[in-house]
């Protein structure tokens, strides 16, 4: 199965890596893993001022502040990770992700980084739900 991690470092992430890890048909070497984290674009002036290699470097850097962490923990189970990094609309960019990477699986915490949340589940949940064609595991 090729399975497709959503992930941004909230404890989220943590505890739908704590969940991969207790059930044996979804945490295997049979799967492939790819971890995927997308970065919020900065705005227009911010990017104009410092420069498109400052900008492509600053993404980069806090794309791999996030997915470090689960290649290590993936790595300890002796189990690879791919990594992608995206810019854009989170929510969306996820589901687009998904689908073009034809994933048969994707597993996301229900709740990250957002400053504003939902009652049940976090926006980003709400939009990948809302525009994924890939089936989706949150993780509460």
């Amino acid at each position: 199965m090729n399975i497709l991690l959503a992930v941004d470092g909230s404890p989220y992430t943590k505890k739908m890596l704590a969940y991969l890890a207790t059930h044996d048909e979804l945490f295997a070497g049979s799967h492939t893993y790819t971890a995927i984290t997308v970065q919020s674009p900065l705005p227009p002036r911010a990017r104009a001022a410092l420069g498109k290699e400052v900008v492509e470097k600053y993404y980069a850097e806090e794309g791999d502040k996030v997915i470090a962490p689960v290649a290590k923990f993936l790595g300890r189970h002796g189990l690879q990770v791919k990594s992608l990094v995206k810019v854009g609309a989170v929510g969306e960019t996820i589901a687009k992700a998904a689908e073009s990477g034809k994933y048969d699986l994707l597993i996301m915490g229900t709740h990250g980084h957002g400053a504003l949340g939902k009652l049940v589940m976090g926006s980003v949940s709400t939009q990948v739900l809302a525009n994924s064609t890939v089936p989706v595991l949150l993780v509460r």
